[in-house]
C-alpha cells in the first residue's frame, strides 16, 4: 500500500480563474503566478497516481485567507473524497487567521475529512501570534484525534517561492505548545530532527511529530532519507510527493539510491500514514 501523503487539488473554478484570485490572496499569487505552477483536479491527480503506483494520496487545497474561497475548495476536497473513497483522504485547509477558522475545521471534519492541512503561514512565519490563532483548531484536531499538516522550510539556504520565514525555533515552540496532537511538518519540518541529538527534553517533545518528504527532491540530497532514519527514527517519515509539484516517480527514484532497506521504504511510502490515520479511512 502506498499512501501519498501531500497533494494538492482544486476545483476548476479556481484553476480556471486563478487570476481572479491574486489580489486578496498574496500568498496563492506568490506560489500560482507563474503558468508553470500547475493547478490540478482529483482526476489528474488519480490518472498521475495510477501512472507511478500511488495506491492513496492525502488531498487538500491551500490556506486561503478568504471564508468563500476556502470553503469552496473545502467543499471540493469533501466532493473528491466521497467520489474517489478508495484513493482519497481529504484533509480541510484555510488560514487560521480567520475568524471562522475554528468553525470551518469543525465542519470539515463532520464532512468526512480525517484531518486539517496543509497549514501555511506564508508571510508571519510561525511566530507567538500564529500559535494563538492555531491554539481552539489544534484543540478540535487533538479532541478528534486527527493529525494536522504544518508548513515548515529550511531557514537557511537559497530563496524559493513558499519559503516562509519560520526559524526552527518557532518550529520547537509549535510543538512544545500543541505536544499533545498528532503533528505532521511539511518538507522534512526544516530539519529540525537533528536536534533529537540532544540529552534532554527534545525527543520527548517531538513524540507525536512525523515528517513528510514533500519537495525533497528540489531541496535535499538523498542522503537525507539515511540521516532522518537514524535521527528522527524510520517510522517518523512519511512519503509526500506535493503533486503536482513533483510526480511520484522522483521519489521513488532517489529512494532506490538512499540506502534504505527494502523494509524502511515500505515505512515511509505507506506503513506508517496507515498508522496515523488508523479509525479514521479504511486502509
Amino acid at each position: 500500500m502506498i499512501i501519498d501523503f501531500h497533494t494538492h487539488i482544486f476545483p476548476a473554478k479556481i484553476s480556471q480563474n486563478r487570476e481572479k484570485y491574486f489580489q486578496s490572496e498574496p500568498a496563492f499569487k506568490l506560489l500560482y503566478d507563474s503558468p508553470g505552477a500547475r493547478l490540478v483536479s482529483a482526476e489528474i491527480l488519480i490518472a498521475a497516481m495510477d501512472k507511478s503506483g500511488v495506491d492513496k494520496a492525502v488531498v487538500f487545497g491551500f490556506p486561503w485567507k478568504n471564508q468563500e474561497v476556502f470553503a469552496l475548495n473545502n467543499d471540493y476536497i469533501i466532493e473528491s473524497v466521497r467520489k474517489y473513497p478508495d484513493r482519497l483522504i481529504g484533509f480541510g485547509c484555510f488560514d487560521p487567521f480567520n475568524a471562522k477558522a475554528e468553525k470551518e475545521a469543525e465542519r470539515c471534519l463532520k464532512g468526512s475529512l480525517c484531518g486539517i492541512g496543509e497549514l501555511a503561514f506564508y508571510e508571519s512565519g510561525i511566530n507567538e501570534e500564529t500559535l494563538r490563532k492555531l491554539s481552539s483548531v489544534m484543540y478540535i484536531c487533538r479532541t478528534e484525534d486527527v493529525p494536522v499538516l504544518i508548513h515548515t522550510n529550511e531557514p537557511v539556504g537559497h530563496n524559493y517561492p513558499g519559503k516562509t520565514p519560520n526559524t526552527l525555533f518557532q518550529i520547537y515552540n509549535l510543538i512544545k505548545k500543541f505536544q499533545g496532537n498528532k503533528i505532521v511538518l511539511a518538507h522534512w519540518g526544516g530539519g529540525i530532527f537533528f536536534f533529537n541529538l540532544l540529552k534532554k527534553e527534545v525527543k520527548e517533545k517531538m513524540k507525536n511529530v512525523y515528517f513528510d518528504t514533500a519537495a525533497s527532491p528540489f531541496l535535499y540530497d538523498p542522503r537525507i532519507y539515511l540521516k532522518a532514519k537514524e535521527l528522527a527514527g524510520i517510522d517518523k517519515i512519511l512519503f509526500g510527493s506535493d503533486f503536482p509539484l513533483l510526480n511520484s516517480s522522483r521519489y521513488f527514484s532517489e529512494l532506490e539510491v538512499s540506502g534504505l532497506e527494502k523494509e524502511d521504504i515500505e515505512k515511509i511510502c505507506g506503513l506508517n500514514a496507515a498508522k496515523i490515520l488508523l479509525g479514521q479511512v479504511a486502509i
